[in-house]
């Protein structure tokens, strides 16, 4: 994609305060001084059994982005591909696990968009707002600040397992939990604070994102591995070989820009990897202002810090 998007004309225009130039959350658009518009998209294949969950954690995975923004979702657009022949029940299930998460978020569907597909997929397109001087990048990272991560990983690990029939019944409760957990918490918590960079931990897992940050902020972030927390059952299942396709491609794409400097297990250094659903925000802040989102939430914790640009993009400690 990025050699596609590279090929694009792009168009200047002075009330773009975020495009795609550094591979951030969402596009910002500025209307007024006061106010600016957040946009985005996704929308992806089943992660789970249950319809009705599948929609809500395809909507939380949604909003995150406006989230990830500093920003307050306002509007949703569904995107549903859906089989002509499939059972009309199910459709109706997704459709109203994603609805009651968007309402949740304070937000609201005006609409969508629907086609048939042999393979169901289905997501929203989302629209919030921020103040223009108040949005959270991903490129802004200061050395010397520290990481905050307000999730714990493993998602796409713990998803194979159960495709695979191998996950327990209480590590795929707790993964669905995960994923059905708004931002919108960690996002207020932040807001006062100073945050100098912010992203949500998805499909390229937390090193692709945290290279995304680094490359955009002309710094290298170290993360220590040891300090990681994971999903029950996720390491577990990550020894046993359950790595999703997109773990592989992560690996694939972004290990050639990271530095191992400590010994780590095999299946850690996988779930680095490993693409995540709904994962949690990754901000960059000063020491002072990530001991105070740490104590406000529970979840928040710090798993590295931003150094001076050196050779490679990440460091793991």
């Amino acid at each position: 994609m990025d050699q596609v998007l590279s090929a694009v004309p792009r168009v200047v225009n002075e009330n773009v305060l975020v495009g795609y130039e550094t591979a951030d959350d969402a596009g910002v658009y500025k209307l007024t001084p006061e106010c600016a518009l957040v946009q985005t998209v996704d929308f992806f294949t089943p992660i789970v059994d249950d319809a009705y969950t599948f929609g809500a954690i395809a909507a939380a995975n949604s909003l995150s982005d406006v989230y990830a923004m500093g920003g307050r979702p306002l509007s949703a657009l569904s995107l549903v591909a859906f089989p002509a022949q499939g059972d009309i029940d199910v459709l109706k299930q997704i459709l109203t696990g994603g609805a009651e998460k968007i309402r949740e978020a304070g937000c609201v569907i005006l609409g969508g968009h629907s086609i048939s597909d042999d393979e169901i997929k289905f997501g929203y397109s989302v629209t919030g707002t921020v103040h223009p001087d108040r949005i959270w990048k991903n490129a802004g990272a200061v050395p010397g600040d520290a990481l905050v991560f307000t999730k714990r990983l493993g998602t796409g690990v713990v998803a194979t397992a159960l495709k695979r029939e191998i996950a327990r019944e209480a590590d795929v409760a707790a993964a669905v939990d995960s994923m059905l957990t708004l931002n919108r918490e960690a996002c207020e918590a932040a807001l006062d604070l100073e945050v100098h960079a912010c992203t949500d931990i998805t499909g390229f897992g937390l090193i692709g994102h945290a290279r995304e940050m680094a490359r955009g902020s002309g710094v290298t972030v170290e993360i220590n591995a040891a300090s990681l927390r994971f999903l029950p059952g996720a390491l577990d299942y990550a020894r046993q070989g359950a790595l999703p396709g997109g773990l592989k491609n992560n690996r694939e794409y972004a290990s050639c820009d990271v530095e191992i400097a400590a010994e780590l297990a095999p299946e850690v250094e996988s779930l680095l990897y490993d693409p995540q659903t709904s994962g949690g925000l990754l901000l960059s802040m000063p020491e002072a202002d990530a001991a105070q989102l740490e104590s406000r939430l529970p979840s928040a914790y710090r798993v590295g810090r931003v150094l001076h640009r050196q050779a490679r993009s990440i460091r793991l400690a």
